[in-house]
């Protein structure tokens, strides 16, 4: 009877999942800079719907990134603090995947060949990572990295992917100008995704000790200078 409790804040949107033999329960709400009041109080309001308290979940998932910076950081330390204070193990959920699964789920349950994952990561570039779904379970072939439009678009050269899925779509026309024929600019449900990640995780025994729980930075630098924000509107 295994009780799995999950959260996402890497990107906008707050995803939270619980998954129990009795049921799922799921939440989503605005993230952002709101996600680090709202998170600890909606996860127990979830396990309060469900009727469960945390010493009867099993394992914590969370969303390990890439993704905003203080949004990672805000999901690993409310994962650890929950996992150290309950001794329970934690699984780092990979934020792209997430998007991936979120797509293949869109799509009735199969995606055509490799998929794509690209996301706005501001500042003018793109979290990039690929992955393929087989004999049921996902498989990173293309491990996620930070890429400009151009870079990203020289990596697939005359390869286009089969599949492509996250905000960047509708952020970059680049990306809009490629016509990839499976293509999901938007996610429907990050929460039930993510739940769908961490039972995955779970079954496949990748819990760690809460001590082992980092989050994936893929990019140094965090802000721009007030001149490159007056650059890129110039060149807007």
């Amino acid at each position: 009877m295994t009780v799995l409790l999950a959260l996402d804040s890497s990107t906008d949107v707050m995803a939270l999942a619980l998954t129990a033999p009795q049921g799922r329960w799921f939440f989503e709400a605005e993230g952002g800079p709101k996600a680090s009041e709202r998170l600890l109080p909606e996860l127990m309001a979830l396990l309060a719907r469900a009727g469960l308290v945390l010493a009867e979940v099993d394992a914590i998932g969370f969303g390990r990134g890439p993704g905003a910076f203080t949004g990672l950081r805000t999901a690993c330390a409310v994962a650890q603090g929950l996992a150290f204070g309950a001794a329970k193990p934690v699984l780092a959920l990979d934020s792209l995947l997430l998007v991936a699964e979120d797509a293949r789920r869109q799509a009735g349950g199969t995606l055509a060949g490799e998929c794509w994952v690209a996301m706005d990561a501001r500042m003018g570039e793109i979290y990039a990572a690929a992955y393929r779904h087989e004999g049921g379970r996902w498989r990173c072939t293309h491990e996620p990295a930070l890429y400009a439009p151009g870079a990203l678009l020289a990596h697939w050269g005359a390869q286009l992917p089969a599949t492509l899925c996250g905000s960047a779509l509708a952020v970059f026309p680049e990306l809009q100008a490629l016509g990839v024929a499976s293509a999901w600019p938007a996610t429907r449900s990050r929460a039930e995704a993510l739940a769908a990640l961490a039972e995955a995780a779970w079954a496949e025994g990748l819990g760690l000790d809460a001590a082992e729980a980092m989050p994936l930075y893929v990019r140094d630098k965090v802000a721009q200078t007030t001149e490159e924000r007056q650059a890129a509107r110039a060149g807007a």
